[in-house]
């Protein structure tokens, strides 16, 4: 009988300690400067740190913060923009005890007046606690009437992002970086002056949510990154400086006459960031629309030769992701309905796309299994070449061949027949020589998870470069690389079909199908520009930064 007893009571000790309650006995120092190391004493803080993370005031420190995390012991940097408050550990879904850590540098002061002030303030957020593609609300005042108020440099609402950093220093405080809510995939649903709602961005983490105006930042609120069907990891960080140019040579023209660039730049994302201008040669007449600049060059002469140089430096990275099929469930949202449309361009309703959808997916109906049926038989039915095609999306279905541009618009539009958030993204590869050459891809959305890689041509191994750590790849690892995950060594021009609408009625409009951005206007001739001759040069790497 007792052996019974035992039986029976040592699985549930086992169960019940799976999942202990972190505990914080004591903190070290309890009053210190904002930037130094605090050391938390406890029990159940788990071996490593994993997904768990340390609060400090509502804010959690960045990953490179943490200097030593074991199960009774943890020692991490306070926040440089940090304030007195209380500390908790998160670990294994549970929150622990409370203990207070004081900020030696702050002066008490009144808080009658608060506000008074035009800087925005957060009074609550609800819910506290989301994954990607969440609708948030957010209440405060002197947030502006409208969204347009607010559309400078530092308008929006942020939220924490991190990456994995490959080195580490403890004399270097790395500061918190933040993503901003996307306007490009209706992250803003509607901002007036006392409240603001969104849907959570893709790449945020747990951390601090903030908004931001012409007249100052909120203090910022935490915001807890919970529900996630796996994980996504931004790791092997690189800068690059590029140059690129155009070169416009006029034969005959009178005046007047007017000629309008349409030049992409560098777009932004969870895995491309911090976007920066370094040099151009001329301003342009819309600095950006839809992340492409346009330039208006006025009145030309016969002979006139004008050219357009732009540099730009971008951080790029890796991303590495693992989801659990099991939890991904398929639900419809504004964003959903933009990204599954058909177009000319993703002729995604096509009675051919819909008969091989059909025949693939078959009864499933879990949205990533979906995608990845797709990607398997497109490896192994689509021959994908590195010479470009002239072929179109049906015809490359027919034939079983494409290139890296048809192919992802085919891949594109098979996911959106199958209800699945898919967009085509086109830009450079950099190869080891830094070399570039044009090169297409796609994302689909998961909900609750965000978005997520997916590379038909990389994976099929028609694209003979490798992999960052420079090891070859299996035929199946490269195949399952590419499903989820992508490398750093690619910079991203356009992100889904680009529809830009001419300046003048009777412009005369030319595109460049397959170059580095996927927009139907590249440039407009009007006026007495009769003839004219248009050179746009590659995408050349002047500098690379490995961290």
């Amino acid at each position: 009988m007792i052996k019974k007893l035992l039986w029976l009571i040592v699985p549930l000790l086992f169960f019940s300690c799976s999942a202990k309650t972190p505990v914080i006995t004591s903190i070290d120092p309890k009053i210190g400067r904002m930037g130094e190391v605090i050391t938390l004493n406890g029990s159940n803080f788990g071996s490593a740190r994993n997904e768990s993370y340390v609060t400090i005031a509502g804010i959690a420190p960045t990953s490179s913060s943490y200097y030593v995390w074991q199960d009774e012991l943890i020692m991490v940097r306070v926040p440089e923009l940090g304030e007195s408050g209380l500390v908790y550990v998160h670990s294994n879904g549970r929150r622990s005890n409370a203990v207070l850590f004081s900020n030696s540098a702050v002066v008490p002061r009144p808080v009658e007046g608060e506000e008074l002030g035009l800087q925005p303030r957060i009074t609550s957020i609800n819910p506290q606690a989301g994954a990607p593609g969440t609708l948030i609300t957010i209440s405060g005042n002197n947030f502006g009437i409208s969204r347009e108020s607010s559309l400078q440099s530092i308008g929006g609402v942020f939220f924490s992002w991190d990456y994995e950093s490959g080195t580490f220093n403890p004399y270097v405080v790395r500061e918190p970086e933040f993503i901003e809510v996307s306007e490009m995939e209706a992250g803003y649903d509607s901002w007036s002056a006392r409240e603001i709602r969104i849907r959570l961005p893709d790449g945020a983490v747990s951390g601090n949510l903030e908004v931001r105006t012409p007249h100052g930042r909120s203090r910022p609120v935490f915001f807890d990154i919970s529900g996630k069907p796996g994980h996504k990891n931004f790791k092997d960080k690189r800068s690059y400086t590029i140059n690129y140019s155009v070169d416009i040579r006029v034969l005959d023209a009178s005046r007047p006459n007017t000629l309008y660039l349409w030049i992409p730049k560098p777009i932004t994302s969870s895995s491309q960031r911090n976007v920066s201008l370094v040099s151009r040669s001329a301003e342009p007449f819309i600095e950006n629309h839809r992340g492409v600049s346009l330039f208006k060059l006025d009145n030309l002469g016969s002979g006139a030769n004008q050219s357009i140089s732009l540099s730009y430096r971008v951080e790029v990275y890796s991303v590495e992701t693992g989801i659990r099929p099991a939890s991904v469930r398929q639900e419809t949202s504004a964003l959903s309905a933009m990204h599954t449309q058909s177009t000319d361009l993703i002729p995604a309703n096509n009675q051919r796309i819909r008969s091989a959808v059909s025949s693939i997916i078959g009864r499933e109906q879990n949205p990533y299994l979906r995608a990845r049926l797709l990607y398997d038989w497109f490896l192994n039915n689509i021959e994908i070449t590195e010479a470009p095609s002239s072929a179109n999306v049906i015809t490359a279905l027919e034939e079983r061949k494409a290139d890296s541009y048809t192919a992802a618009l085919l891949y594109t539009a098979m996911a959106r027949n199958a209800g699945i958030p898919c967009v085509p993204l086109a830009g450079v590869l950099i190869d080891r020589n830094s070399n570039t050459f044009r090169h297409y891809w796609t994302e689909l959305w998961i909900n609750n998870f965000g978005w997520l890689p997916v590379d038909p041509a990389m994976g099929s191994g028609s694209v003979t470069i490798e992999t960052v750590s420079g090891q070859t790849q299996t035929a199946q690892q490269r195949a399952n690389f590419y499903f989820g995950n992508t490398d750093n060594m690619r910079i991203a021009f356009s992100r889904g079909e680009l529809v830009l609408s001419q300046m003048e009625n009777r412009g005369r409009l030319v595109s460049h199908p397959q170059s580095y951005s996927i927009q139907n206007i590249w440039e407009e001739a009007s006026g007495g520009l009769e003839s004219y001759s248009s050179l746009w040069g590659d995408i050349i790497i002047s500098g690379i930064y490995i961290q």
